[in-house]
């Protein structure tokens, strides 16, 4: 794993492992929430696996997956159940470190002229 990433890589995995939960608990009864819970969970992992490659494109995935770990969240916060807080708490989390990540990298393109 790439050290500058660490902390954002944690975040996704453990995003993705709650979305997973909570989306495959949400199945039948809160399809809206299972949705958008199973596509962040996608998104979480393949962000999690572009960190850990050092992918010059990170920051940018990163950025998305903030957008959809917010709107995951949002959902997950409409229900009272423990899995659906969990999981939008680790989409949170997980949108938090993603955000350090697009702005650093953005940082990092201004600094070489890109």
């Amino acid at each position: 794993m790439v050290h500058q990433y660490q902390s954002c890589t944690e975040a996704c995995v453990r995003c993705a492992e709650e979305c997973e939960s909570c989306g495959n608990q949400c199945l039948g009864e809160m399809p809206d929430c299972a949705r958008n819970c199973i596509d962040c969970a996608d998104l979480c992992w393949s962000c999690a696996s572009f960190m850990s490659r050092d992918s010059q494109f990170s920051a940018e995935i990163c950025n998305i997956c903030a957008t959809i770990c917010d709107a995951c969240a949002t959902e997950c916060e409409k229900h009272q159940n423990d899995h659906c807080r969990r999981c939008a708490e680790a989409c949170r989390r997980c949108a938090e470190e993603c955000r350090k990540v697009g702005a650093s990298a953005g940082t990092q393109r201004q600094a070489v002229g890109v």
